[in-house]
C-alpha cells in the first residue's frame, strides 16, 4: 500500500510541474507577442495553433505510448514540449511560433494521456472519487501558481522561456523514480458521433461548444487585452491567478446548486450573471486595478463553471454504457469552440480595439441563455430526483473521464500488474534494483553458434573439454610407457651398436 501512496504522490507532484510550466508558458507567449506589436489578428492565429495540436495529441498519442512504453513517451514529449519553450526567444517569424505552438500542444495532449493513463491505473472503485476531486484541485492550483510566475522577469528575454522549460522537464523526474510499472492503454471502442450526441443532448452540445469559446480566448488573449488597457506585467501575472484560482472556488457551490435546481435553469442563470460580469470587463478598462481584477474574477468563476454544467446535463440525459462515448463528444465541442473563439475574438479585438473581446463573451453567453430558454419550453426538464449527481469536470483532459465516478464501465487494474515484484516475493533488499534478475541463458542454445562472445557458461564447458583432453594425452602416455618396460630385455651380445661415420662423407660445415 505504501508503494501505492507513493506512486500517486509521484504522479500528482509531475502532474503540478507540467500543468506550471503550461499555464506558465500559454500567459507568458500572450505577453510577449503583444510587447512586440503583433498584431491581434496575427495573435489569434498562433495561439489557436496550440488547440489544433492538442486535439491531434489526444487522438493520436496513445499509438506512440503503446509502441515504446509509458515512461518513453513521457521523457519524449516534455522533451519536445521544452524544446518548443527554449526556441521562442530565437525567431520573431509568425510561422514558427504557429508550428512551435502546434507542436506544444501536441506534446502537452500526449503528456496528459500519458499521466492520466496511469491515474486510471491506480484508482479502484472506492478510491477514484477522491482521486478524481484530488486531480482537479491539483490541476487549479497547478494553473494558478503558474501566473504567478510571470512577473518574474521580462517576457522579452529567454530567461522566462527557460523557466518554463525546467517546469516541464522536472515533470518527468517524479515519474522516472516511480517503480510503478507501465498500465495497458486499451483502445476504446466506444464511439457516438457529434450529430447523435446533438440530438440525445442538445443544450449539452452547445454549452461545451460555446465554453470552448469563452475558455479558448480567455486563455490565449485576456493577457493581450490586459496588456493593451494599460496593465504592467506582475499585475497581469495577478490578474490571471485571481481569475483561474476563482475558477477552482466556484466549482464546488455551483455544483452543490446544481444538486436541488433544474440543470437548465442554472445554465441560463449563469449565462446571464457571465454576460453582466463580462460587460462589466469592457466597462471597467479605465478604473484603478482592483475593481476590474475583482470582475474580471467573478466573469471567469461563473464562465469556467459552463462545461461542467455541459457534461451534468448531458450525462442525465445518457445511460451509464454511453457517458464515456459522450464525453468524447462534448471534448470535441469543445475542442471547435477553442479553435473558433480566439479567431473571432482576435479579429474583433483588431477591428473594435481590446474591449471587444468582452463583448463577443457576452454575446455567446446571451445566445447560450436564449438556446436554453428555447430548448426548456420545447422539451420539459428532468426533475430533479432523477438528475446525477454533479461532479465538475476539465474540458482539456482526453484520459480522465474514465475515472469519473458516474462512469459505470471503470475496470480496476490489479496491483500485482503494477508493482509486480512487491507482490511476487521479492527477496529483502532488491527493492532499489532498477532490472529483475533474469534466468541464466544455457550454455548452447540452437542458433547462437555465430556468437562472437561465448557465454559464462560456455566459457567453463571449454576449458573442462582442453583439461580433458590433457588429461586423455598424459594417460596414453603413460600407458605406453607401461607397455615398454614390460618387453624382455634383449642380450647384451645381439645388440647391435651403431656403425661409425665415413670420414669421407662428412661435408664440411663451414669455409
Amino acid at each position: 500500500m505504501h508503494l501505492l501512496v507513493i506512486s500517486l504522490l509521484s504522479l500528482f507532484v509531475s502532474l503540478a510541474l507540467l500543468i506550471v510550466g503550461n499555464s506558465f508558458l500559454i500567459t507568458l507567449l500572450g505577453l510577449r507577442f503583444s510587447l512586440l506589436g503583433i498584431e491581434p489578428s496575427i495573435i489569434g492565429v498562433v495561439m489557436v495553433c496550440y488547440s489544433a495540436g492538442f486535439a491531434v495529441g489526444s487522438l493520436y498519442a496513445d499509438r506512440v505510448v503503446r509502441r515504446v512504453g509509458h515512461i518513453r513517451a513521457f521523457a519524449v514529449f516534455a522533451a519536445l514540449a521544452a524544446m518548443a519553450s527554449l526556441i521562442y526567444p530565437m525567431t520573431y517569424n509568425v510561422w514558427h511560433w504557429g508550428i512551435l505552438r502546434g507542436l506544444g500542444g501536441l506534446s502537452i495532449a500526449a503528456l496528459f494521456v500519458t499521466i492520466e493513463s496511469w491515474f486510471s491505473a491506480v484508482a479502484t472503485n472506492a478510491n477514484r472519487s477522491k482521486i478524481f476531486s484530488v486531480y482537479q484541485i491539483a490541476a487549479y492550483l497547478a494553473s494558478a501558481s503558474g501566473q504567478l510566475l510571470v512577473g518574474l522577469g521580462n517576457p522579452i528575454h529567454y530567461a522566462l522561456f527557460s523557466l518554463a522549460a525546467l517546469f516541464i522537464v522536472a515533470a518527468i523526474i517524479p515519474l522516472s523514480l516511480s517503480r510503478m510499472q507501465s498500465p495497458e492503454i486499451s483502445e476504446s471502442t466506444q464511439r457516438m458521433s457529434l450529430l447523435t450526441l446533438v440530438r440525445l443532448a442538445p443544450i449539452g452540445v452547445t454549452a461545451a461548444f460555446g465554453s470552448g469559446i469563452l475558455l479558448g480566448s480567455f486563455f490565449s488573449l485576456v493577457p493581450l487585452f490586459a496588456s493593451q488597457t494599460g496593465l504592467e506585467t506582475a499585475q497581469i501575472s495577478y490578474y490571471m491567478f485571481g481569475a483561474i484560482f476563482t475558477a477552482m472556488l466556484f466549482a464546488w457551490p455551483i455544483g452543490w446548486i446544481c444538486d436541488r435546481f433544474h440543470r437548465s435553469s442554472v445554465l441560463m442563470t449563469i449565462a446571464v450573471l457571465a454576460g453582466i460580469a463580462s460587460l462589466g470587463n469592457m466597462f471597467l478598462v479605465d478604473f484603478d486595478f482592483v475593481p476590474r481584477l475583482v470582475v474580471l474574477c467573478l466573469y471567469m468563476g461563473l464562465a469556467s463553471t459552463v462545461y461542467s454544467i455541459a457534461v451534468a446535463i448531458t450525462n442525465d440525459m445518457m445511460d451509464s454504457s454511453q457517458i464515456m462515448a459522450a464525453s468524447s463528444g462534448l471534448l470535441l465541442s469543445y475542442g471547435l469552440g477553442s479553435v473558433a473563439g480566439p479567431l473571432l475574438s482576435s479579429s474583433l479585438m483588431e477591428l473594435l480595439g481590446p474591449a471587444s473581446l468582452f463583448q463577443l463573451q457576452a454575446l455567446v453567453l446571451a445566445l447560450l441563455a436564449g438556446f436554453t430558454l428555447y430548448r426548456r419550453r420545447q422539451v420539459a426538464p428532468m426533475p430533479v430526483a432523477a438528475q446525477e449527481h454533479y461532479i465538475p469536470s476539465i474540458p482539456e483532459s482526453p484520459v480522465i473521464p474514465d475515472i469519473d465516478p458516474r462512469h459505470d464501465g471503470f475496470v480496476e487494474t490489479p496491483l500485482t500488474d503494477l508493482f509486480p515484484t512487491s507482490e511476487e516475493g521479492a527477496e529483502p533488499g532488491d527493492e532499489g534494483e532498477l532490472m529483475p534478475d533474469t534466468e541464466a541463458k544455457p550454455a548452447f542454445e540452437p542458433g547462437n553458434e555465430g556468437e562472437l562472445m561465448p557465454e559464462a557458461g560456455e566459457v567453463q564447458t571449454t576449458t573442462e573439454a582442453s583439461e580433458n583432453s590433457e588429461a586423455e594425452s598424459d594417460s596414453a602416455v603413460n600407458n605406453d610407457a607401461a607397455e615398454s618396460d614390460q618387453q624382455p630385455d634383449l642380450p647384451q651380445e645381439k645388440q647391435e651398436e651403431p656403425k661409425p661415420s665415413d670420414p669421407t662423407d662428412q661435408t664440411p660445415k663451414g669455409n
